[in-house]
């Protein structure tokens, strides 16, 4: 099995072991951006896909949003940069560090999107359910959260 392969099984492994160990309800993830890098464009969506599959297996339920959506949902502009929607991040969820790398902002922006279009989608349909706020959430939910 060539080196990919074995990383598309890695990834498939640990996010099975996540879901198991974490038990989500959901899947957020952003939906494949097709830019000028075409075999890296390739390869994340492999390995998107192989996350997807692992989901499956669990029977969790997926929403893809385009990256347009997941910045308009955190910053009120679709053309955000990274650096802005992971400030916007900070203040919006309260937390000081800056990230060496700016994709583990891109999966929380992801999440904290995923999230206010299921409070939005709630109050539309007068869902019975209690909305909490995301910080209410992280804090009863430490143990569900990936670092």
């Amino acid at each position: 099995m060539d080196d990919h392969m074995l990383k598309l099984q890695r990834i498939f492994e640990k996010t099975v072991a996540l879901i198991d160990n974490y038990k989500p309800d959901c899947l957020a993830i952003e939906a494949p951006f097709y830019g000028q890098k075409h075999t890296g464009n390739a390869q994340a969506g492999r390995a998107q896909g192989v996350a997807m599959a692992a989901a499956l297996s669990r029977s969790i339920d997926i929403t893809e949003y385009a990256p347009r959506k997941i910045k308009q949902s955190i910053t009120g502009n679709g053309n955000a940069t990274k650096e802005q929607v992971a400030a916007m991040l900070q203040n919006l969820l309260n937390f000081k560090e800056t990230p060496d790398f700016l994709d583990a902002t891109d999966g929380l922006a992801v999440a904290v999107c995923h999230s206010f279009q299921r409070i939005s989608q709630a109050a539309k349909t007068g869902s019975k359910k209690i909305i909490l706020r995301l910080d209410t959430f992280v804090k009863d939910n430490v143990k569900r959260i990936v670092k």
